[in-house]
């Protein structure tokens, strides 16, 4: 009962903390426009620097956090997480300058524990067997959470493009009191582990992480992923304008369906296609998923294209669900947190290095000096990751659930 009732809450949580990042995506151009960053193609690369700015202090951060939820238990720390997303887009919303939304940025980086957590809470309830499909299903909440959030950010800011910001701040505090109130602790004290200065340097726990049996390969593939993958919320909303030229409103209801799918596929198709084929080949389907959908949208200019490539890229984030499980299943249950931070910690090294490559790449390629090719970041991606399945072929065998 504890275990069920745990999980759906955590489900609630991660699908309302992503309605929160979600609202954000739709507005970007806007709200680059609206602090004097620029127009598409400069905006592309202010509102990058804002993503690394939110990485590097997650990157700094994450590690950090999970040996701390190790210790204090994972309860305490995810309320503080969500308190602190929703000071942050308090400050987004009240911002006039491009600066300021760098410190709001900056400070939800500090806090950005929610995902960390909340994955090291799910791996506590979980066996080995149930970690591919739970995870899975955390997945599936934020597909959920991205249905409803660039939607409503969408049309939220047809009112006011501050509006989104307000919305998102209200659904992080609100639950953040909710869970104070309801959420039930995952880790009992006899399976903490203590906290010292090492914990502090998240450098020296990456390179732990790194030299543990069996993570190796997982955290290197994760990386990989993640950066590639990184170039859906960094330029879709200025390609799609720039191709299609869609408005806020289409921008949001693209990455709505796009939500849809992935909930589709991670919570309700997820635990069938693994009972059916297993791990390792869902794992080589989704890589190849990626590639494909990748060029895909490098090349596609059609919304008939593009509905295909759409359907494979959901599919492809099958892929870190199960790289995660894997990193998981080959570490104690005291070192979850510690693990589900140096993850986190090495998606924000990407995440601070893709979006400036990706939006760099952008802007060159809309520059009407150089040649026109809006999709090359797609292109560049998909040579990422077709780089990394000779690495990946080499997780057969692996134990991932």
């Amino acid at each position: 009962m504890f275990k069920n009732r745990a999980i759906v809450f955590i489900l609630i949580t991660l699908m309302i903390d992503a309605i929160g990042v979600g609202i954000v995506f739709p507005i970007m151009p806007d709200l680059m426009a609206r602090v004097g960053a620029g127009a598409t193609g400069e905006g592309a690369f202010w509102g990058g620097l804002l993503m690394a700015a939110y990485a590097g202090a997650l990157f700094l951060c994450g590690p950090v956090v999970g040996s701390l939820s190790d210790k204090i238990g994972r309860r305490p720390i995810l309320i503080a997480a969500l308190s602190m997303l929703a000071l942050d887009y308090a400050i987004m919303a009240l911002a006039g300058s491009f600066w300021l939304l760098l410190i709001g940025r900056t400070l939800a980086g500090l806090a950005g524990a929610t995902y960390i957590t909340a994955t090291a809470y799910i791996a506590d309830i979980s066996s080995p067997e149930e970690k591919s499909a739970n995870f899975g299903l955390v997945g599936g909440a934020f597909g959920i959470g991205f249905v409803l959030g660039p939607a409503i950010g969408g049309l939220a800011a047809e009112i006011s493009l501050t509006a989104p910001f307000w919305l998102a701040a209200f659904l992080s505090g609100g639950n953040a009191l909710f869970g104070y109130f309801n959420l039930p602790e995952s880790l009992p004290k006899d399976k903490r582990r203590p906290f010292g200065k090492r914990d502090l340097n998240p450098f020296k726990s990456i390179l732990d992480a790194f030299r543990s049996p069996g993570l190796a390969i997982p955290l290197i593939c994760i990386f990989t992923f993640e950066f590639a993958n990184l170039v859906y919320p960094t330029i879709w909303a200025f390609w799609s304008r720039e191709v299609f030229g869609w408005s806020t409103l289409y921008i949001g209801l693209s990455l709505a369906v796009y939500g849809i799918l992935l909930a589709t596929f991670q919570a309700g198709l997820m635990p069938v296609i693994l009972k059916w084929i297993g791990n390792f080949p869902t794992l080589m389907l989704g890589i190849a998923a990626a590639v494909i959908s990748m060029i895909g949208f490098g090349f596609t200019s059609t919304l008939a294209a593009l509905a295909i490539f759409i359907v494979l890229a959901a599919f492809s984030d099958l892929v870190p669900v199960l790289l995660t499980a894997l990193a998981s299943n080959t570490v104690d249950d005291n070192k979850q947190g510690v693990v589900q931070g140096v993850i986190a910690s090495l998606s924000s090294v990407a995440a601070i290095i893709s979006p400036l490559v990706m939006t760099a790449l952008f802007q060159a390629s809309v520059d009407p000096v150089g040649p026109y090719m809006p999709g090359a970041p797609f292109l560049f991606a998909a040579i990422l990751v077709a780089g990394m399945m000779p690495l990946a072929i080499k997780l057969r065998g692996h134990r991932s659930g």
